[in-house]
């Protein structure tokens, strides 16, 4: 049945290709054909996919096209999945899909605000979950662990500030060694040891 749906989706203009994953049916698809593609998911009665689940991002830094965009779309009609996956850039917009499905609005601005992907016609590009003058995206890899900025609560100012990371100590590096195993002498074990190696010493 999977297996159909994805040779299915596979004829498809625009599709690159069709694989069946985890059990669900996942169609590559290039930016350009992406709205078209789209549409005959949702309108065709075979796929049949009314609604869109969800979007989200995938950071992979080291390639040219860094991220993935991935739609996950549901077919009650069809009680079945498919996943679209397109790729872009920093700088290059994926065409929105909130004309077909509205809710897209909502993930787009999740998508922009963390991991600063772009989306031609998308008409409200508000950061959704991080704060005002919140400065980068977070979900990026190279995105330093600590943030740029904190936020405090001043109370002589009677006001949220912003103010510049403050480290209260430099990173530590662990060897995560258990101190039963990494260590062959114990602090008060010194007269066992020296016990036992003397009885070896006899014993040889």
């Amino acid at each position: 049945m999977v297996a159909m749906l994805a040779e299915a989706v596979a004829t498809i203009q625009g599709v690159e290709r069709a694989v069946v994953a985890a059990g669900e049916v996942v169609a590559h698809v290039p930016r350009a054909a992406l709205i078209s593609v789209m549409t005959m998911l949702r309108d065709d009665p075979r796929f049949a996919c009314a609604q869109m689940m969800d979007l989200c991002g995938v950071d992979w830094p080291q390639r040219p096209e860094r991220f993935d965009v991935v739609y996950n779309l549901l077919s009650i009609a069809r009680n079945h999945r498919i996943r679209v996956i397109t790729t872009t850039d920093e700088v290059t917009p994926v065409p929105s899909v909130h004309g077909l499905w509205p809710c897209a609005t909502w993930w787009e601005r999740e998508a922009w605000d963390l991991f600063g992907i772009l989306f031609a016609g998308q008409p409200d590009h508000r950061r959704i979950l991080t704060d005002y003058g919140f400065e980068g995206h977070p979900l990026r890899k190279d995105f330093p662990l600590t943030g740029y900025v904190e936020v405090r609560y001043d109370e002589d100012r009677k006001a949220v500030v912003y103010e510049p990371v403050k480290l209260a100590q430099d990173f530590r590096n662990f060897d995560f060694v258990s101190p039963w195993e990494g260590m062959l002498t114990l602090p008060g074990d010194e007269k066992a040891h020296a016990q036992r190696a003397i009885r070896r010493t006899e014993q040889g």
